[in-house]
């Protein structure tokens, strides 16, 4: 009786300790076999294309290209491919964009260890793999309201310190557009001013200081 073929693994992470361990992790596992390993979101997708992996750990925060943007570049390509996020953002705007990404898995990485190899093994069998304590965040985020492209504009600089009149100069819209623009995504955060819309958007995954 032939010996099934191992499942076949892509690393996507720009720290080389991560990947080293990743790698340690997995390749001490009969059924798994790491492949390959990419230091940047770019490279993630060439190396899909040439490998073509059962699965990708794919991190969300890498330099080039982002984890998330990674994912739906080699899906519109790849619409088959299979991806666990691999990440220390628990927010769960992150955990929203990763999964509408197309992602299958979502584990925080001090969650490593049995988790993920379960995640890998379970993924790979073409089901889901969210942790109960990131479903829950998740569920939280199913509730709020989607920002539009412009009021996500203006949350990004309300949270760098920018006034009304500093928005709109940046914008090219009139200082009262922007108050509307504020009204409408403090209405759809459920906070009450720009404060607690700068902590809400920072704790929650939706805007990240660079």
């Amino acid at each position: 009786m032939s010996r099934e073929k191992p499942i076949r693994i892509l690393i996507a992470d720009d720290h080389f300790v991560v990947r080293m361990g990743l790698a340690a992790v997995i390749n001490t596992q009969a059924d798994m076999q790491v492949i390959g390993e990419a230091t940047n979101g770019l490279q993630a997708v060439e190396l899909y294309r040439q490998l073509q992996p059962d699965v990708t750990l794919m991190d969300l925060r890498m330099p080039q290209m982002e984890g998330i943007e990674a994912i739906t570049a080699i899906r519109k390509e790849f619409p088959h491919s299979r991806f666990i996020v691999l990440t220390t953002y628990d927010g769960d705007e992150d955990i929203y964009r990763a999964l509408q990404a197309g992602a299958r898995g979502y584990l925080l990485k001090d969650m490593l260890g049995d988790s993920l190899l379960d995640a890998i093994r379970v993924v790979h069998a073409g089901q889901r793999r969210i942790p109960q304590e990131i479903a829950s965040r998740l569920a939280e985020r199913m509730f709020r309201s989607e920002l539009s492209a412009r009021e996500m504009e203006v949350l990004k600089l309300i949270v760098r310190g920018r006034s009304n009149k500093q928005i709109g100069a940046e914008l090219g819209v009139a200082e009262g557009t922007v108050k509307i623009h504020i009204n409408n995504l403090l209405s759809k955060l459920g906070v009450s001013d720009r404060t607690q819309a700068t902590t809400y958007a920072l704790q929650h995954g939706i805007i990240h200081l660079d």
